[in-house]
């Protein structure tokens, strides 16, 4: 089995000397660079050497990869300017035979490959399991060809071992996040089971250091902490724990997207519960009413919120916890993804006195930041900035936020009229969902304040026929609307994996597409460890800003329907939302297959 799997001269094929000959010998290294490399070996691996000594060794293993990163040479792809260690495993997977992987830790089947080793041994050895599927187990190493090591988890698991190629930065991050959490998990089933009691819990949650985590003896503590730490440096927006018959599991949405991370044993979900609940302020007695809470946290100097929803549900509670990081929910209104002239015309409606700006859009499609964004673009000491939210997204010092709390008699409209008593100057309502608050808003506009609100519709042109249909007179709308935003959020290609993209004929009629459109620069993404293999990493906002020029005032008074209106506005130099995106499109910032999943299309 053995020696199927595993060349038994592969062993003397890893050192610097036959690593940077076979790269030589493909091309990938020139001679110059196999000369230097030869010449100042030894001085760069003692330096990488005392780089990496760790507590576990002093004289941690350094792999030829490294050694040749360490140099700097010039990289083969035109977008980076020096080769990187994945850049030089990409090659020599090709020359030497042996698979490359990029982990993805969101893709691992983590409660199977974490039984399979510990976190010390896999530490020290510079190995994890990344996958278990019909008696052969691939585990990721930073020497593929160590074959004493190979051999041993055979005998261990007895599983057919197929090595693969990882890099050190990957397989450690690897251990420390998901490893960490699932064994925390498994050390607290086995405390449980023995009746251990797991004590008192703080009430402001610290994203600890790994280090500073282990110290502590209380693991259903640790894991918690240790699942915020991760999911905030994934760049989740939510984390969901969701009861299921035989076990607990929790998703992350990320860019949009839900993926499957971990499984919780049933047997200690109700205690993962309980410690949210005490850390948000909850009731842990109450499991049949849905509750809501805040936590405040902190990660690497930064203060985060989260929001915590806990519904029952058949097997248990479900929570989902929404991570306000105020650099993605606050930002320069520039980075948000307008285009010049939309973003000239947004600043210019913020500009003035008084009147009402509309942000539409479906739910999850960046209003919220958008509104906050442009609060905080206002903000300076001279003026009186209050909003009206359902829930507060996030604390801001500068604003007045009041929460609606509609079991006590604070709604919008409710708390809009008392606002309008404050000497408000600039007023954000989180949301116009009825007549009275729409009725509030105009009158707001109407007596010199600026208002910032959402509605919910497809376009631009629909929050016109919106707010007529709750009830509001055309003449006032006319009177006191600035501009429309509709918006909403695409996935953008990862710079890392990008490649180039084709377009289908059918895909171009769908998008009509003219066939004089410059397509050379169409991008997709192949997949690598920096967006875990999705192709996309990070979103931006795809926008239609409507002006309300005089002629488009005169259209909505005298009730036009919304097709003289939009055909005003494109006159007027509105660029479409489906515009927005192909301009995206085809500077390969984002793909074909996102504008079909998000965008509305024309007609």
């Amino acid at each position: 089995m053995r020696e199927n799997q595993h060349n038994a001269s592969l062993e003397s094929d890893f050192t610097l000397e036959a690593v940077a000959g076979a790269l030589g010998r493909s091309g990938f290294l020139s001679l110059p660079q196999i000369k230097e490399i030869s010449k100042s070996s030894v001085v760069k691996r003692a330096h990488l050497r005392n780089k990496l000594k760790t507590k576990e060794s002093d004289k941690p293993f350094v792999s030829p990869v490294e050694i040749i990163a360490e140099f700097g040479f010039p990289s083969t792809n035109p977008r980076r300017d020096q080769m990187d260690e994945a850049e030089i495993c990409e090659a020599l997977s090709r020359t030497m035979n042996v698979p490359f992987v990029r982990i993805d830790p969101l893709k691992l089947d983590v409660k199977s490959v974490c039984s399979i080793v510990s976190k010390p041994f896999a530490r020290k050895h510079l190995l994890v399991p990344i996958k278990i599927k019909g008696g052969a187990l691939t585990v990721a190493m930073v020497n593929p060809f160590d074959r004493e090591m190979i051999n041993s988890l055979e005998d261990v698991t007895g599983c057919t071992v197929v090595p693969v190629l990882g890099m050190r930065s990957e397989i450690l991050k690897t251990i420390n996040e998901v490893f960490a959490f699932e064994h925390s998990l498994m050390k607290a089933e086995k405390l449980r089971d023995a009746g251990y009691d797991l004590g008192n819990l703080e009430q402001l949650a610290e994203m600890m250091t790994e280090e500073e985590i282990d110290a502590s003896d209380k693991h259903i503590i640790k894991a918690v902490d240790l699942l915020f730490q991760y999911a905030y440096e994934q760049r989740a927006s939510d984390i969901h724990l969701e009861p299921k018959r035989d076990k607990g599991v929790v998703r992350l949405r990320i860019d949009g997207r839900l993926h499957d991370t971990h499984s919780i044993p049933k047997k200690i979900y109700p205690s993962f519960v309980s410690r949210i609940k005490i850390m948000a302020r909850m009731d842990i007695a109450e499991k049949r009413k849905p509750q809501d809470g805040r936590i405040k946290t902190s990660s690497k100097d930064a203060e985060v919120e989260l929001r915590v929803s806990i519904v029952p549900v058949a097997f248990g509670e479900k929570i989902v916890i929404r991570i306000f990081d105020p650099s993605v929910l606050m930002q320069d209104l520039s980075s948000l993804g307008f285009f010049p002239d939309q973003l000239e015309a947004f600043q210019r409606f913020l500009h003035r006195p008084y009147g009402i700006i509309l942000v539409t859009g479906p739910t999850g499609s960046g209003k919220t930041t958008t509104l906050y964004s442009a609060l905080r673009y206002l903000s300076n000491p001279e003026v009186n900035i209050t909003t009206i939210e359902d829930p507060i997204e996030m604390i801001y010092e500068p604003f007045n936020q009041i929460a609606v709390q509609s079991q006590i008699g604070i709604t919008f409209s409710t708390a809009l009229r008392n606002v309008l008593r404050q000497d408000p100057d600039i007023i954000m309502v989180g949301e116009i969902r009825d007549r009275e608050t729409a009725e509030y808003a105009i009158q707001a506009a109407l007596t010199g304040h600026l208002v910032l609100t959402t509605l919910h519709t497809n376009n631009a042109v629909g929050a016109v026929t919106r707010l007529t249909d709750l009830g509001v007179e055309p003449f006032l709308i006319a009177s006191t609307a600035l501009g429309v935003i509709a918006q909403r959020l695409v996935r953008m290609v990862c710079k890392e994996c990008d490649v180039p993209a084709q377009i289908s004929e059918e895909e171009k009629r769908l998008l009509c597409l003219e066939d004089d459109v410059d397509l050379s620069n169409l991008r997709a993404g192949k997949g690598c460890e920096k967006c875990r293999n999705t192709g996309y990493k990070g979103r931006t906002g795809v926008y239609e800003v409507l002006e309300a020029t005089e002629e488009i005032r005169l259209l909505v008074r005298d009730c036009a329907d919304e097709k003289d209106i939009e055909r005003a506005a494109r006159r007027s130099q509105m660029r479409p939302l489906l515009s927005s995106a192909i301009e995206n499109l085809i500077a390969g910032k984002t793909t074909v297959e996102e504008i079909l999943r998000v965008v509305p299309l024309a007609g």
